[in-house]
């Protein structure tokens, strides 16, 4: 009798086999096998098209079907020539990597994924979750701490073993859970090592040789290191040295005001330590809208972080303090036990030997592509970080997504970036999606803007908290170009607003919108007002 393996989609404990088991029952298979955490399942018999009806009746998917041979002795080696089955080979194991092989599976291909040195990315280990972790973790301090009127602080210390052993423990879980799970649940076979291209056709991984039709490359990020003078003979932390530290330094230098410096200065200031950001551009955020950046400095100033502005610095050790930093704008020397250098990341093409395979990148060391997300070299693609493009694991998923089916040929799409939103989770949070006012015009639009302070909004004075909201506008129709907000969830906002410009809406359409009462969503509806009328001379929710 004919065996059949089944991948299925949507399974995530014991009662979804025993449903799945019923709905193949029902089909008058026999079930050999089900595992929700192998995402398979074996039956002998069957007929294919019910077994399909039945399992999404039970409300999973069947993603994949391999007829294997009658020989009841084997039960993993399909039918027929495997070199039909078209094979992707996947360098790297983040998020761009995972949604990359996944989709390739999806798709019904062989998938290879070599890991690299640090198995999962740089998101569940060293970036996003950890950093959202602490964030989270020491704003609860800052409550306890700083309570709204008439609580009264508590002198809550922080226990720093157990901080970073509670870090260690979730970012081992979601391992295991969303990666090495999801890699058994999809059949993607890992191969660990770090891999260097030795020619057009072939891969080495540790020695060994791997021959490919098509490749994508999926290497991510890593910190960068500006050449400052003295930095090297003092030492510095880069984000992954603060994020694992186990001691709170005293005296924190942050060089770096965009995200990554701003997230992890207000973490080390909420644990204690006395800390000093440092810019050389003029302003913090830089990428930000001047009113925006503006707020934030104020707020982060407030919280007691001193903040450099268009400074270039130096380095020297000292007797006393061990590290000093010199400003040649004319600032005093800042004495300090760490540094921390944030001053952002840049691909890692290192040790790929590239040129062994034709694939060419830029003066950042970015793998070149082109709107297909393939290469120079035509077989072999790119997506996430080590693309030119903007480094947010949400855009590295879908180029993850869009090269697999590119480089399958089951499609040819386009990746455009352009209305991608960005979030810096300090607190108050910063969100942008968008044109900024500057390059709306660069462009050629003839533009209006509106800036609305958060006094009006309702939830805001109830929790007694501050912000600003900017809009930017098409001036003839009113169509929204930018979003761009300082506040309080302001990364949750920003999705209805990356909605309302995707929909192409204008500012009046959010004026005859339904926002719920006592949101911080309602500033986007407030904020289009504003564009029109005094809203200091409206009630609430007129």
């Amino acid at each position: 009798m004919i065996k059949q393996k089944l991948r299925i989609r949507g399974m995530t404990c014991t009662h979804c086999e025993e449903t799945v088991r019923g709905a193949l029952e029902r089909t008058g298979a026999r079930v050999l096998k089900v595992s929700w955490k192998e995402g398979l399942a074996l039956v002998e018999g069957g007929d294919p098209a019910r077994i399909q009806q039945e399992v999404a009746r039970a409300g999973y998917d069947v993603v994949d079907v391999e007829v294997l041979r009658e020989d009841p002795g084997d039960a993993s080696t399909p039918a027929g020539d495997a070199e039909t089955r078209p094979t992707l080979l996947v360098i790297g194991s983040g998020s761009a990597a995972f949604a990359a092989a996944i989709e390739a599976r999806r798709q019904g291909a062989e998938v290879q994924m070599i890991t690299g040195d640090r198995f999962g990315g740089t998101c569940v280990n060293v970036g996003c979750v950890p950093s959202k972790f602490l964030l989270h973790r020491t704003a609860v301090l800052h409550t306890l701490q700083h309570p709204p009127a008439p609580f009264h602080g508590c002198e809550e210390t922080v226990d720093m073993g157990a901080l970073q052993k509670a870090r260690k423990a979730l970012i081992q879980t979601l391992l295991q859970e969303k990666y090495r799970d999801v890699a058994d649940m999809w059949g993607i076979r890992r191969i660990p090592g770090k891999a260097r291209f030795v020619s057009e056709e072939e891969v080495e991984v540790d020695g060994t040789r791997i021959r490919f039709d098509r490749v994508i490359i999926a290497t991510g990020a890593r910190p960068w290191i500006p050449p400052i003078e003295g930095l090297e003979r003092v030492g510095f932390w880069t984000s992954t040295e603060a994020l694992e530290s186990p001691v709170v330094p005293k005296r924190l230098a942050v060089i770096g005001a965009n995200a990554v410096g701003l997230e992890l200065a207000q973490v080390y200031a909420r644990l204690g330590s006395r800390v000093v950001l440092m810019e050389a551009q003029p302003r913090i955020a830089p990428f930000e809208e001047p009113e925006i950046s503006a707020f934030l400095h104020e707020a982060l100033e407030a919280q007691g972080i001193q903040i450099l502005t268009g400074v270039r610095i130096r380095c020297e050790e000292t007797s006393s303090s061990g590290k000093r930093v010199l400003c040649q704008e004319g600032y005093a020397p800042v004495d300090v036990d760490e540094i921390l250098v944030a001053t952002g990341r840049r691909p890692s093409t290192e040790g790929l030997n590239l040129e062994a395979a034709g694939v060419e990148t830029d003066d950042r060391g970015a793998i070149r592509v082109d709107a297909y997300l393939t290469t120079t070299h035509p077989r072999i693609y790119a997506a996430g970080d080590v693309t030119p493009h903007p480094q947010f694991v949400y855009l590295a998923s879908r180029m993850g997504q869009i090269a697999a089916r590119n480089a399958l040929g089951v499609a040819r799409e386009t990746f455009d970036p352009t209305l991608s939103p960005r979030v810096i989770f300090t607190d108050p949070e910063v969100a942008a999606v968008g044109l900024t006012e500057a390059r709306a015009r660069a462009q050629g639009y003839g533009v209006r803007s509106v800036v609305m302070d958060l006094e009006v909004v309702a939830r805001a004075r109830v929790e007694g908290r501050g912000g600003r909201v900017k809009l930017v506008m098409e001036e003839k129709t009113g169509r929204l170009l930018g979003v761009h907000l300082v506040m309080p969830r302001a990364g949750e906002v920003i999705f209805a607003a990356h909605l309302a410009l995707r929909a192409g809406m204008t500012a009046q359409d959010l004026v005859d919108s339904f926002a719920p009462y006592l949101t911080y969503a309602e500033s986007l509806r407030l904020a289009a007002q504003a564009a029109d009328v005094d809203v200091h001379r409206l009630s609430c929710c007129a």
